[in-house]
């Protein structure tokens, strides 16, 4: 029996990001020589992340930690055959942790299960204060665009969040309106010109009426830049 093409693609994304059981994978590797439509899948969400790995600088984790990662990585090649797939590179894996990105693109894989049209885009927004990630935009098409939270931002009762965002050339920022903290909001960007590479959005505290003047006021609660994600 055939395999639903949104389960192929669910499958490939989780075993891109490293989020099967050591028996999953094995079987997703014994499937890729004899299902083309698997290795497509596979090599797509491959090319759809890799972008992601530039967004964070590397930071020097505590020795011990990668000792016992790398052990892991023995374990789980006991022929000692070197890594081929980016995703298996320590070096990788260190990038993506200076900025949490890594538990992010785990979540990235429920929230873009389903292949999108080209070019879609995603921006992670951190806490500026530890990098944090507490939103995920993403955009399938340059009409509408998610602000989906990771969790529940803290927010006085007398303060809202306001949604910005900016791109180059633009003379200042743009409000997508208020966000109502662990709530998906749907934006439509009808009267706004395309999504760029790099363009920035954040999330600034704001009266619960929003700023007064059109522009941010408040301190900035999350921001990210927009990633186009192939």
């Amino acid at each position: 029996m055939n395999t639903p093409t949104d389960d192929i693609h669910s499958l490939a994304g989780e075993y891109v990001l490293g989020t099967l059981s050591p028996r999953q994978r094995r079987e997703v590797e014994q499937r890729l020589s004899r299902e083309p439509q698997l290795q497509a899948a596979v090599d797509a969400w491959e090319a759809r992340l890799l972008p992601l790995t530039a967004l964070a600088a590397p930071v020097t984790p505590p020795a011990n930690l990668w000792a016992r990662l790398e052990r892991s990585l023995d374990n789980l090649n006991p022929g000692g055959t070197a890594p081929t797939r980016w995703w298996d590179s320590l070096a990788v894996w260190r990038g993506l942790a200076g900025a949490g990105l890594a538990a992010t693109l785990v979540l990235g894989v429920n929230l873009a299960i389903r292949p999108a049209p080209s070019p879609s885009w995603l921006v992670v927004l951190v806490a500026p204060q530890d990098k944090a990630p507490g939103w995920v935009i993403q955009a399938a098409n340059n009409k509408e665009i998610q602000l989906i939270p990771l969790g529940v931002a803290e927010v006085p009762a007398d303060k809202a969040l306001e949604f910005w965002t900016k791109a180059d050339g633009w003379q200042g920022p743009v409000s997508l309106g208020l966000v109502k903290p662990g709530e998906t909001l749907h934006v439509p960007l009808d009267k706004l010109p395309p999504l760029q590479p790099n363009q920035l959005f954040e999330l600034t505290l704001e009266k619960p009426t929003g700023s007064p003047i059109g522009k941010p006021t408040g301190p900035i609660q999350f921001i990210g830049r927009a990633v186009k994600v192939i």
